[in-house]
């Protein structure tokens, strides 16, 4: 006998209105829920459950995992492991919370409040990310670093004033091109100019933001669900899609950030 009875889901046409952001994923929707009726929607198949678990299972992982592949003390700036640390994990805990709770009787406010801390967490992880990748790549250039991450966090800051004050995925996509600019110059600079970093580093990188990008390309044109609605509602959408694209983003995020900090160890600015 099950401990207890699962809801009726429903179709699109009668979900909430806010809740009806793509009309190719026909069924499987759960009704509006207390808190804790949307943490028994763990246990049972929706259309969500493949968005929660495709970002909580690898927040546990990286969560346990990640801290024995830092250097911690073997790095002179111990803020750059932390910074690295919490943008691992920024984006998938504020999508499960999303995820997770979207369908609360708090309704629209509700749902706007986790959406923004979904938003925040996407942010956080461009902001925290490269914060170590401007230190590494100006490391010769004390001045010059210090705005660089003064810019960079400001410049974040309007990411995430825009992400959250936007109101389709194709403007909170576009809200995070800044950011992306911003890193490309520095990968330029290392390439082209006299920026410095681990030479098997910036490849790494280079595949990080590709997978973000294309994962939230793919987000944004709804693929594969599109071509066939109600095919994809539980597994395999794109929105899925993205979560494990992401995930990769970050696993090479980190693979990159380990290479610099390993190459760091053994760098010495050339004298004056």
């Amino acid at each position: 006998m099950a401990l207890y009875q699962e809801p009726r889901l429903l179709d699109f046409t009668k979900t909430p209105p806010h809740l009806q952001f793509n009309k190719y994923v026909l069924t499987g929707y759960r009704p509006v829920s207390t808190a804790g009726e949307c943490l028994r929607s763990l246990f049972y198949m929706h259309n969500e459950l493949g968005n929660i678990y495709t970002h909580g299972i690898p927040f546990l992982l990286f969560l346990v995992l990640l801290p024995y592949s830092i250097p911690w003390m073997e790095v002179d700036s111990t803020w750059i492991c932390v910074a690295h640390y919490l943008a691992c994990l920024c984006p998938t805990i504020g999508s499960v919370l999303y995820h997770l709770f979207m369908n609360h009787i708090g309704g629209q406010h509700v749902y706007n409040t986790l959406l923004s801390l979904d938003m925040v967490g996407v942010c956080l992880v461009n902001t925290l990310g490269a914060l170590p990748i401007i230190y590494i790549t100006l490391l010769c250039y004390p001045t010059v670093r210090q705005t660089a991450l003064l810019a960079y966090i400001l410049l974040s800051a309007y990411a995430i004033y825009c992400a959250t004050t936007a109101h389709t995925n194709f403007l909170r996509l576009r809200a995070f091109v800044w950011q992306a600019l911003f890193r490309f110059s520095l990968f330029l600079f290392r390439v082209y100019g006299t920026g410095v970093g681990s030479p098997d580093s910036l490849r790494l990188f280079v595949i990080m933001d590709t997978l973000a990008a294309l994962g939230g390309l793919v987000n944004v044109i709804q693929i594969p669900e599109r071509f066939s609605p109600g095919l994809f509602d539980n597994w395999g959408n794109s929105h899925q899609i993205m979560h494990v694209m992401v995930v990769c983003s970050i696993i090479y995020l980190h693979w990159g950030t380990m290479e610099d900090l390993a190459w760091i160890r053994s760098f010495q600015c050339p004298a004056e």
